[in-house]
């Protein structure tokens, strides 16, 4: 029966975000598998931090879309979810309350549901709040070396403290609702590797996430096969099949086994 609450209650949250055009209808599928399993499987605690992730992450993303939009030829894809981006954030989470589903009085599946969703947010965060720096951010790799912004791999001190506070959002959620409720340091566990996480982003970002050239514009870009402006993209550096959607997905990953490896 609670599966069934799940599945209906991630249909609804699915097809609103698709009429605010935050959610592709691809996007909406994806979005109704991980929320069926959040919800039907974990509960309202497990579906409360989901939607923190959701609906901040999307309202950044909203609020500050203009000024993102001026950096589109850089990112592979706009602001509207699609299902490669619904997965990357949130299939590690759903792995983790299903896991909950067979492991119901352990710990560590709640610790690497949230610490996947901190870090996640804060990728997020950093990503939308960063571009507000009036300074060119630097690479994560050479910290001298300061790169256009947008660039993967390019970290800003605002950048930094807003992935802080997007995964100590999820964060003292997780302390105030899982187990033992009101841990103060299961709160800064998760907040803490959900950081970390997005560090490992931006790591991956700056060594093998597939970057490409456009000869036409002389742009640095994640887009491929071709540029905003048409052109055939070049790849430079990285792995082919690693993607944004596959970063994120590390994100998660490193989140997730950080805090659990940290909560033991």
């Amino acid at each position: 029966m609670q599966l069934i609450i799940g599945f209906v209650a991630a249909i609804l949250v699915a097809f609103a975000a698709y009429r605010v055009r935050s959610l592709s209808f691809s996007g909406a599928l994806a979005a109704v598998g991980v929320g069926t399993v959040v919800f039907g499987v974990g509960g309202w605690e497990w579906a409360a931090l989901l939607l923190a992730f959701f609906v901040s992450s999307s309202g950044l993303t909203r609020a500050f879309g203009k000024r993102k939009n001026e950096l589109n030829e850089k990112f592979a894809k706009g602001g509207r979810r699609d299902a490669g981006q619904v997965l990357g954030n949130g299939a590690v989470a759903a792995l983790f309350a299903a896991l909950h589903g067979l492991y119901p009085e352990a710990v560590w599946p709640w610790l690497g549901f949230a610490a996947a969703l901190a870090a996640v947010n804060a990728d997020t965060w950093a990503t939308e709040l960063g571009v507000l720096s009036p300074h060119p951010p630097r690479l994560i790799t050479d910290l001298r070396r300061t790169v256009e912004m947008g660039t993967s791999g390019g970290i800003t001190l605002i950048g930094t403290l807003s992935a802080l506070a997007g995964a100590s959002v999820i964060g003292a959620l997780a302390g105030l609702l899982g187990p033992g409720a009101g841990s103060g340091s299961r709160a800064l566990v998760v907040a803490l590797a959900g950081l970390a996480g997005s560090l490992v982003d931006s790591l991956l970002g700056a060594t093998v996430q597939a970057i490409y050239h456009c000869p036409a514009c002389d742009k640095e870009t994640e887009r491929h096969p071709a540029h905003l402006c048409g052109t055939a993209t070049i790849q430079v550096r990285g792995w082919a099949w690693m993607t944004n959607d596959w970063v994120n997905l590390a994100c998660a990953v490193s989140g997730a086994v950080m805090a659990i490896l940290a909560g033991q």
